[in-house]
C-alpha cells in the first residue's frame, strides 16, 4: 500500500507473532514520528538481544552467560523440577513467589498439525537431567490447551518408570470470575481439582 522503507517496515513488523497488519501499520507510523533517540534505543536493544542473549546450558531459559540466574541461585532446591514450554512461562511462575525449585524449558509443545513432535523439543535433555536421581518431583506446567495436555501426557508416560512423582498444575476458575462465563472444560477441571476447605 505504501512504498519503499515504510512498507518494508510494515511488512517486517507484520511478521512478528501477534502483530496483525493494522498493528504493524500503527507501530511503523509511531516509529516514523518518534524522536531519533527513541528509535536508536530500540535499534540498539534489538541488536544487543541478538548479540548477548542465549539459552542457559542447563534449563534453556534465556541468559546472558552460560547459565541463567535461576540455575545460578544456590538457594533453590534441586529436588523439584518444573517443566514449561517457553522462557516467558518462567517469568509468570516467578512472579508468584511460590516456587523455589528449578526449571526446564521444552521450547514448545507437541503439535502434530505443525510438524512438532517429541524429537523437536528438549525432552531428551529433560530425561538426562532426571536420570541423575536428584529430582524427586516433576511439575508439568505446560499450557492448558490441546498441545500442552498432549505434551504433559507424553512426559508423564516417559517419566513414570523412573519412580519420580509427576504432578500437573491445577486449572479451573480464575479468581474474580463468574461461573456463568466459564466454558465447560474450565468448569469441569474446577470440579476435578476441588479441595477440602
Amino acid at each position: 500500500m505504501y512504498e519503499g522503507a515504510i512498507q518494508d517496515l510494515i511488512d517486517e513488523l507484520g511478521r512478528l507473532p501477534g502483530v496483525g497488519p493494522k498493528s504493524a501499520q500503527r507501530i511503523a507510523f509511531h516509529v516514523l514520528s518518534a524522536d531519533a533517540a527513541d528509535v536508536n534505543r530500540l535499534s540498539t536493544a534489538l541488536r544487543r538481544v541478538k548479540e548477548l542473549v542465549r539459552f542457559c546450558t542447563t534449563c534453556f531459559n534465556v541468559a546472558e552467560s552460560e547459565q541463567c540466574r535461576v540455575c545460578l541461585d544456590q538457594r533453590r532446591t534441586n529436588e523439584v523440577l518444573c517443566v514449561v514450554e517457553e522462557p516467558k512461562d518462567i517469568v509468570a511462575i516467578e512472579r508468584t513467589g511460590e516456587f523455589r525449585g528449578r526449571y526446564h524449558v521444552l521450547g514448545g509443545a507437541i503439535n502434530p498439525l505443525e510438524g512438532i513432535g517429541p524429537d523437536n523439543l528438549r525432552i531428551r535433555e529433560l530425561l538426562q537431567r532426571l536420570g541423575t536421581g536428584e529430582v524427586k518431583e516433576l511439575i508439568l506446567a505446560t499450557d492448558p490447551n490441546t498441545e500442552g495436555e498432549a505434551t504433559a501426557t507424553y512426559l508423564a508416560i516417559m517419566v513414570k518408570p523412573m519412580g519420580i512423582a509427576v504432578t500437573r498444575l491445577a486449572s479451573g476458575l480464575p479468581v474474580g470470575g463468574d461461573l456463568e462465563y466459564a466454558d465447560e472444560i474450565t468448569l469441569g477441571r474446577a470440579f476435578e481439582g476441588r479441595r477440602a476447605v
